[in-house]
């Protein structure tokens, strides 16, 4: 007999996958548990550097505030970031100076652990998200085959404990979140992106309109989907572009309309926007409203624009593309299949309005890689079961023949791994290491002592900075504030142009720094002039083996001054 609250599902209700003779399911506690685990050995796996807005607009920040000693980028002068995102890691940095934890190693690590924290929840609601739209089967394939390993450990003994419990389940948990390799080098990343990421992930699982079926909680359900989606957009104004698509379409469905708006949009979105205006107005020492600076830069008058531009079909063509990587077909078998066209349209409507935009990058469209990863988790769960997606599917009771998987599988299983893992830990421990490698070098040798001041000779934020270098030392680097007179070159493409003209003119006006830290395609030009004010090479650095925007810049170089 079914229990009453069933009488409540809709009619278009997928059924559960799980019957009197099914495997019991994973518990939500349990899957969390392992991919909080891989999420943490994923962050200490990442020791590469991405993009600078990774430390310059996070954990420096954060720095400055706990400890009274930090760089404040242009941006925070223009009022164009909300203090909401840094001071996420402000008690993390006070808890590591109170246990006098605040190391060379734990302020390089501590941020990145913090924010496995977050994308581990973001996994959790992945897998929740796939279970209520195509049932456990598919789930399952949704966030990781790569934490098989982990599962591993424990496999023995819950074979052992509950024989029904198959070795087919174990292994076929949460694939394709997981073994992305985009996924595994960005999410773990101390930037706003990947936290807001993760809200999406979880916001989309509140939403109503953007599930199956809805059932009596999905009014409480929606007051959730947008408190979180408003942090969302405080912590990135850009993510509203997300939930204008997914507001439309609530408003579409909804049964009150005025009500939804007036009584529910309206009120959450002003709380939010006030309370995270109040919290800016007390850090920035006067009324704020970032929202507001940052559509006047980055929409209306293009002001990305000034770090580069690239075609309009760029996310299509190279962006995008590069981020699913192999995952490319499972991802469109599983949209074609899978028929979840809202979920579809929000993909398209995200990366055709990034695309208007001149200036793209990577991290934009990373709060709807896990959409793309989501479709490619349906079409694995086809190739197991072809009958797994359908509607009328249940789980039948598990076989000995079910518990080998079937030879496509086996190929795409393999496939799949052999081209993500060695990109995602090549990319993470290998290309471009070299700036991390260094500030973990400087902070060592500051902490004994041996460091008085420190000129970073790179092209603009290159490396991490306070944050990572934990010692109030004079540090300089080449200011790269965007000119409001177009075609007026800063001081770090002055220098990336003509390295020895630029030097011989800001010789003029330098008190000489104990170190120089500058990559080996500017030390050759530079090595004369280093010699000559006594300066002599004392540690290389590896950083990549392959240009990736500018000439190579195969290591990195730390000239100490001789006394």
């Amino acid at each position: 007999m079914r229990r009453r609250r069933e009488t409540h599902q809709d009619e278009n209700t997928k059924p559960t996958l799980q019957t009197p003779n099914s495997p019991k399911s994973v518990s939500d506690k349990q899957i969390f548990a392992f991919c909080l685990a891989f999420r943490m050995l994923n962050s200490l796996l990442v020791q590469s550097y991405f993009n600078p807005d990774e430390h310059w607009q996070g954990p420096e920040v954060a720095h400055r505030i706990a400890f009274g000693y930090g760089h404040l980028t242009w941006e925070w002068k223009q009022g164009i970031r909300s203090y909401f995102h840094p001071l996420i890691f402000v008690p993390l940095y006070k808890f590591l100076a109170l246990l006098r934890l605040d190391t060379a190693w734990f302020m390089m690590r501590a941020p990145r652990l913090l924010q496995s924290v977050f994308s581990a929840v973001g996994d959790l609601y992945l897998y929740k998200l796939s279970s209520v739209l195509f049932g456990d089967s598919v789930a399952k394939w949704a966030v990781s085959f790569v934490f098989f390993m982990f599962e591993v450990l424990v496999c023995c003994i819950i074979v052992y404990r509950k024989k029904h419990f198959t070795v087919t389940l174990t292994i076929s948990q949460l694939f394709s979140q997981l073994s992305n390799w985009f996924m595994f080098y960005c999410i773990a990343r101390t930037l706003s992106n990947s936290l807001e990421t993760v809200l999406t992930l979880v916001s989309l699982y509140f939403w109503p309109c953007m599930r199956t079926s809805s059932g009596k909680s999905s009014y409480v359900s929606r007051k959730w989907g947008l408190v979180l989606a408003a942090l969302a957009c405080a912590i990135r104004p850009t993510s509203a572009v997300t939930w204008m698509y997914v507001g439309v379409i609530e408003l579409f469905n909804a049964r009150d309309k005025l009500k939804f708006v007036f009584l529910e949009v309206a009120p959450i979105g002003t709380l939010v926007l006030g309370l995270t205006c109040l919290l800016d107005r007390f850090m920035y020492g006067s009324w704020v409203l970032v929202p507001l600076n940052f559509l006047k830069f980055n929409f209306l008058s293009s002001g990305g624009d000034y770090y580069g531009t690239h075609a309009w079909h760029w996310y299509f063509t190279q962006g995008f593309t590069v981020m699913i990587f192999s995952h490319i077909p499972f991802c469109i078998a599983g949209i074609i299949y899978s028929k979840q066209w809202k979920f579809t349209g929000l993909l398209a409507w995200v990366l055709g309005f990034y695309s208007i935009l001149g200036h793209k990058e990577f991290r934009f469209v990373l709060p709807v890689l896990p959409i793309a990863l989501m479709f490619s988790g349906y079409s694995l769960a086809m190739i197991e079961d072809p009958g797994a997606g359908s509607p009328q599917y249940k789980e039948k009771e598990f076989s000995k023949k079910r518990n080998k998987f079937p030879p496509k599988m086996t190929a795409a299983i393999l496939f799949l791994l052999a081209t993500n893992i060695p990109m995602a830990l090549y990319m993470s421990l290998v290309h471009q290491k070299g700036p991390e490698d260094v500030m973990n070098h400087l902070a060592k040798e500051a902490f004994q002592g041996k460091v008085k001041s420190i000129l970073f000779l790179t092209p603009c934020h290159a490396t991490p900075f306070y944050s990572m270098l934990h010692h109030n030392l004079p540090m300089q680097f080449l200011d790269c504030t965007p000119s409001e007179e177009k075609g007026v070159l800063d001081e770090s493409d002055r220098f990336m142009m003509d390295p020895v003209s630029f030097m011989s003119k800001f010789a003029n006006n330098w008190s000489l720094p104990s170190h120089i830290v500058l990559f080996d395609s500017e030390e050759q030009k530079l090595r004369s002039f280093l010699i000559s004010f006594d300066y002599r090479e004392e540690k290389r650095f590896f950083n990549a083996h392959f240009k990736v925007d500018r000439d190579l810049q195969a290591s990195i170089v730390v000239y100490v001054r001789i006394q």
